[in-house]
């Protein structure tokens, strides 16, 4: 975790922030983080469950949550459970046991902690939902996230642009094609993954319809894109697939959908070793991605992946924190989104964040200007 992460998420621990799931190849592993004792503190003793250290985003959202509720003056029990709904479930258990007093949950199964969460309801135990909303139960309290539609819509608008369908500010580009396109989803037990598919489909659909954009292996539903845990692998593989079941003739892949930077690097990797590129200006696709994981703004600034979803999540950590210090003060998180959320048993009241798109020539704005990554990172694509 880089320092001056730790840091941004300390001094605006309280601040409301306005501003890209997951994946595999990048990381260091995955395990039991636990930072946290069985004894609260004076402010209590808050739970947060996390899914995976195998993505830098999830060690990111993690640490930057706990700094920030320690700085805030709670014990905090910190526990990433692999990837492995079990593991989860046992270690929300855990947190119950040892007695915390509120939990906060970026679950892996979004439809698999109704047990756990109906033992918080019975202790009083109010729950956060981060980042991921747990589904199918009344007891989640509150949720914390990303405008997802729109971050669907952004990476959408990349392709586009990418394409040269639109300019960087909205407007017509000169592009006309028709470009073959192929389309992936994330896991299909993350609820996040449906509202970027949306907001993408939705947005791509008027130019599908044309005739501008071709899904040229005609897999164009959720269920045909969907990355099973956002696996870096088995996006891979599915490309692998495709260009062999559909591009073998002589026809070329122009652009790529991707929700999250992981599955962006397996798609890059296999259509590099099929023999498109090395980079944009040299033949390969557009690809698009979320998250901004320092791996892939490196091939972004070198012309290998074209763009990224930028979400700060210093301040999805810092608006995590503000909404658990209402709680722990007995009062109610403020949220900006009481409509869009329903769980399958309730709407769940929201506080939706902003992100932004990363293109090569934004890099320094948006991620070294802030703070977020050095340029000796970006060149390096490798935190420091």
């Amino acid at each position: 975790m880089r320092t001056k992460i730790f840091v941004a998420a300390v001094g605006a621990v309280m601040a409301l922030g306005l501003a890209a799931c997951s994946g595999g190849g990048a990381g260091a592993g995955s395990g039991s983080g636990s930072t946290g004792g069985s004894s609260a503190a004076a402010g209590g003793l808050i739970g947060v469950a996390m899914p995976t250290q195998t993505s830098e985003r999830w060690i990111n959202d993690g640490k930057a949550v706990k700094d920030g509720l320690e700085k805030a003056g709670y014990t905090v029990d910190l526990e990433y459970a692999g990837d492995d709904i079990p593991t989860q479930q046992q270690q929300i258990d855990q947190m119950i046991t040892k007695g915390a007093k509120l939990l906060i949950v970026a679950s892996i199964d979004g439809t698999a902690l109704a047990n756990q969460l109906q033992s918080a309801a019975d202790k009083g135990i109010k729950v956060i939902s981060y980042d991921r909303l747990i589904r199918d139960s009344a007891n989640v309290d509150f949720y914390v996230t990303f405008d997802n539609y729109k971050v669907g819509v952004q990476q959408a608008t990349s392709l586009l642009v990418g394409l040269g369908i639109l300019n960087a500010d909205g407007s017509a580009g000169k592009a006309t094609g028709p470009f073959n396109i192929e389309l992936f989803a994330g896991s299909l037990d993350d609820n996040n993954a449906k509202f970027f598919f949306d907001g993408a489909i939705d947005t791509l659909k008027p130019y599908m319809d044309k005739g501008t954009l071709v899904v040229k292996s005609g897999q164009t539903s959720i269920e045909q894109a969907a990355t099973l845990r956002w696996s870096q692998e088995t996006a891979q593989k599915r490309m692998e697939d495709l260009l062999t079941s559909t591009y073998s003739k002589g026809d070329k892949v122009q652009g790529v959908l991707s929700p999250f930077d992981g599955i962006s690097r397996g798609i890059i990797t296999a259509l590099q070793n099929a023999g498109y590129g090395p980079t944009i200006a040299q033949g390969l696709p557009i690809v698009t991605g979320q998250d901004a994981e320092i791996a892939s703004v490196k091939l972004i600034n070198d012309g290998v992946q074209f763009a990224t979803i930028f979400k700060d999540t210093r301040k999805l950590a810092d608006q995590a924190v503000t909404s658990a210090s209402a709680f722990m003060a007995g009062k109610t998180p403020e949220a900006n989104d009481t409509k869009s959320y329903n769980n399958g048993v309730k709407v769940v009241p929201s506080f939706l964040l902003q992100s932004d798109i990363v293109y090569k020539d934004n890099i320094k704005s948006l991620l070294i200007d802030s703070g977020y990554y050095t340029e000796a990172e970006v060149k390096a694509g490798q935190a420091g």
